[in-house]
Protein backbone atom coordinates (compact mmCIF):
# COMPACT_ATOMS: atom_id res chain seq x y z
CA UNK A 1 0.00 0.00 0.00
CA UNK A 2 1.36 3.62 -0.66
CA UNK A 3 1.13 6.46 2.07
CA UNK A 4 0.09 9.82 1.40
CA UNK A 5 3.49 11.96 1.96
CA UNK A 6 1.51 14.68 3.64
CA UNK A 7 0.43 13.13 6.37
CA UNK A 8 1.72 9.39 6.03
CA UNK A 9 -1.83 7.82 6.20
CA UNK A 10 -2.00 4.65 3.90
CA UNK A 11 -4.02 4.73 0.67
CA UNK A 12 -6.39 2.67 -0.28
CA UNK A 13 -6.88 1.89 -3.92
CA UNK A 14 -9.19 -0.77 -5.24
CA UNK A 15 -8.31 -3.40 -7.55
CA UNK A 16 -10.37 -1.59 -11.03
CA UNK A 17 -9.02 1.75 -10.18
CA UNK A 18 -5.05 0.62 -9.65
CA UNK A 19 -5.49 -0.81 -13.49
CA UNK A 20 -6.42 2.87 -14.49
CA UNK A 21 -3.81 4.50 -12.63
CA UNK A 22 -1.50 6.84 -14.87
CA UNK A 23 1.42 8.43 -13.56
CA UNK A 24 0.48 12.14 -13.20
CA UNK A 25 -3.22 11.35 -12.57
CA UNK A 26 -4.64 12.83 -9.39
CA UNK A 27 -5.71 11.57 -6.29
CA UNK A 28 -7.19 12.84 -2.94
CA UNK A 29 -6.19 11.46 0.50
CA UNK A 30 -9.24 10.26 2.17
CA UNK A 31 -7.77 11.22 5.23
CA UNK A 32 -6.37 14.31 4.91
CA UNK A 33 -7.81 16.27 2.08
CA UNK A 34 -4.75 16.78 -0.04
CA UNK A 35 -4.36 16.70 -3.50
CA UNK A 36 -1.97 13.95 -4.70
CA UNK A 37 -1.08 12.67 -7.90
CA UNK A 38 0.36 9.61 -8.51
CA UNK A 39 4.39 9.64 -8.55
CA UNK A 40 4.95 6.08 -9.35
CA UNK A 41 2.89 2.39 -10.46
CA UNK A 42 5.63 -0.06 -9.17
CA UNK A 43 5.32 0.17 -6.21
CA UNK A 44 2.76 2.55 -5.91
CA UNK A 45 3.93 6.40 -4.44
CA UNK A 46 2.17 9.19 -4.44
CA UNK A 47 3.74 13.04 -4.48
CA UNK A 48 1.61 16.29 -3.11
CA UNK A 49 -0.03 17.92 -5.90
CA UNK A 50 0.16 21.55 -3.95
CA UNK A 51 3.02 22.97 -4.99
CA UNK A 52 1.86 22.66 -8.86
CA UNK A 53 -1.42 24.26 -8.36
CA UNK A 54 0.25 27.32 -7.11
CA UNK A 55 2.17 27.53 -9.69
CA UNK A 56 -0.23 27.04 -12.07
CA UNK A 57 -2.85 29.76 -10.96
CA UNK A 58 -2.79 32.78 -13.29
CA UNK A 59 -2.08 36.18 -11.89
CA UNK A 60 -5.64 38.00 -11.07
CA UNK A 61 -6.49 40.74 -12.97
CA UNK A 62 -5.59 44.03 -11.81
CA UNK A 63 -2.72 42.55 -9.99
CA UNK A 64 -0.05 43.97 -11.88
CA UNK A 65 2.83 46.11 -10.22
CA UNK A 66 1.77 49.69 -9.90
CA UNK A 67 4.29 52.40 -10.38
CA UNK A 68 5.55 53.66 -6.85
CA UNK A 69 6.72 57.63 -7.23
CA UNK A 70 9.68 58.10 -5.98
CA UNK A 71 9.69 59.89 -2.89
CA UNK A 72 12.94 62.32 -3.92
CA UNK A 73 10.86 63.66 -6.99
CA UNK A 74 8.13 65.08 -4.25
CA UNK A 75 10.85 66.61 -2.07
CA UNK A 76 12.66 68.09 -4.84
CA UNK A 77 9.05 69.38 -6.36
CA UNK A 78 8.33 70.75 -2.87
CA UNK A 79 11.80 72.57 -2.58
CA UNK A 80 11.09 74.32 -6.03
CA UNK A 81 7.59 75.62 -4.82
CA UNK A 82 9.04 76.79 -1.39
CA UNK A 83 11.50 78.74 -3.28
CA UNK A 84 8.68 80.23 -5.47
CA UNK A 85 7.11 81.32 -2.46
CA UNK A 86 10.43 82.84 -1.15
CA UNK A 87 10.30 85.28 -4.31
CA UNK A 88 6.92 86.16 -4.05
CA UNK A 89 7.20 87.62 -0.85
Amino acid sequence: MATCPECDAEIEVDADDLGDLEIGDPWDCAACGSSLRVANLDPLDFESDEDDEEEDQEPKVGAEEEEVPDVEDDLEEDDDDADKEDWDE
